[in-house]
């Protein structure tokens, strides 16, 4: 599962890393956390923001995003929530690092999951707009796609999320083209290090979040 995530990369370093067609502006985040916002890049290889939690046309309610923050990548491609988006509707979720969670002593610590050189990097992700029945209202929303844990995320839990190495980003983002094999992706060269369990309440939000734990 990937259920909370860090971006706090300057819109410049993204752009070149990127090759966004303009430098974007957002704010950063060291806890971002399911129905805020996260940084997505659709083509034309633009970084926009849509909310974590993929709301289907048939929900009734933003509410029912919640149940719809990962997307797992063995169904992605079947199941009614997520197929369509699959086929027409990928994008790149951007992040420097995400959180895991073990319990040591009765106690949940949070492990940050990042890069060794700790550089941002693309989850597959999939994204969809919905429009309430009632008030017309519109929001774009997103899920990320997970895989079965390996290497230092497995440790943490079962599942983490399908990492695209550069290579994989314009496949990935060409509706034109299926992007089944790329659901096999085997990108997680990944380290994790425990931080302050300020983590825990996504209320905190500040570079106080990365701390080591308190001792």
């Amino acid at each position: 599962m990937c259920g909370r995530a860090k971006l706090s990369t300057p819109g410049e370093e993204l752009a070149k890393i990127f090759d966004l067609a303009e430098v974007p502006l957002l704010e950063p985040h060291w806890n971002l956390a399911p129905t805020q916002t996260m940084a997505i890049i659709r083509e034309p290889r633009r970084l926009e923001f849509a909310r974590f939690g993929f709301i289907p046309s048939f929900a009734r309610s933003p509410k029912e995003g919640t149940r719809y923050l990962n997307a797992r990548a063995e169904t992605v491609a079947t199941l009614s929530a997520f197929r369509d988006a699959f086929r027409t509707r990928r994008c790149l979720v951007i992040v420097d690092s995400f959180y895991e969670w073990k319990t040591v002593e009765k106690k949940k610590q949070p492990y940050l999951l990042e890069r060794p050189n700790g550089a941002p990097f693309a989850l597959a992700g999939v994204w969809t707009t919905w429009t309430s029945r009632e008030t017309g209202e519109i929001i774009d929303s997103c899920a990320i796609i997970t895989k079965p844990a390996k290497g230092v995320a497995r440790e943490l839990h079962d599942r983490m999320p399908l990492i695209l190495p550069s290579s994989a980003w314009a496949k990935w983002l060409d509706m034109s083209r299926d992007a089944a094999d790329l659901l096999e992706t085997d990108d997680f060269d990944l380290v994790a290090r425990p931080v302050s369990v300020r983590v825990n309440s996504p209320q905190n939000d500040d570079p106080g979040c990365v701390d080591p734990p308190e001792t």
